[in-house]
């Protein structure tokens, strides 16, 4: 009699044991599932007031660039790098850069739910935009530059002209900054390269 209780006492002991690692388990999947879900989309927070006529903007929090900030991102530098080509063939074919969006015949509108887009032309060169609707994902700016071609290819006719381009993107967000200076800077053509403006690096992908 004292055996059947020891055994059924010791079953119960393994029954409950098993359900507290089970218990364990799950737990510990679900902080998992928390904090994937942080990581991927939680994006820097920002606390903004304003001295005089500038916006201040002081960042209070920063987990890393989220999932989603990427996806968001990725739309910027896709219809730029779109504009960049687009302004290649509309030369091609018209000896001048486009002067507006729709022009270019590429199907992109001038605002997203993350961005608005934008362009400005001279003689020989192109600026093509993606500036940001939320502060927290970068910007973007690309250009074409109208250049002779021989700077590039020495074997080319002295007066034939060619097209290079680039595209830049806002650098990381400082901890503290004045709202206004969020226009990326144009890039510019110098002793033959083209290099990013101020505030900006290459996307070199």
């Amino acid at each position: 009699m004292s055996q059947h209780k020891s055994k059924s006492n010791s079953t119960l002991l393994q029954a409950y044991s098993g359900s507290i690692k089970g218990c364990g388990c799950l737990l510990l999947v679900l902080i998992g599932l928390y904090g994937a879900s942080f990581i991927l989309f939680v994006e820097p927070l920002f606390f903004s007031f304003g001295i005089k006529d500038k916006q201040v903007e002081i960042l209070v929090g920063s987990f890393g660039t989220s999932w989603l900030t990427k996806v968001k991102q990725s739309e910027g530098k896709q219809y730029v790098g779109s504009m960049n080509r687009g302004q290649q063939a509309y030369y091609a074919e018209n000896n001048v850069f486009a002067t507006s969006i729709d022009a270019l015949g590429i199907g992109i509108k001038t605002e997203t739910d993350n961005y608005k887009y934008s362009l400005r032309v001279t003689k020989t060169a192109a600026f093509n935009y993606a500036i940001s609707n939320n502060k927290t994902i970068k910007d973007y700016v690309a250009a074409v530059f109208l250049v002779p071609a021989k700077e590039s290819y020495l074997n080319a006719d002295r007066d034939e002209m060619t097209t290079l381009t680039i595209i830049c993107q806002s650098e990381k967000r400082p901890f503290f900054r004045f709202k206004q200076t969020d226009e990326p800077g144009e890039p510019i053509y110098q002793n033959g390269n083209i290099i990013c403006g101020k505030g900006t690096t290459e996307v070199t992908k």
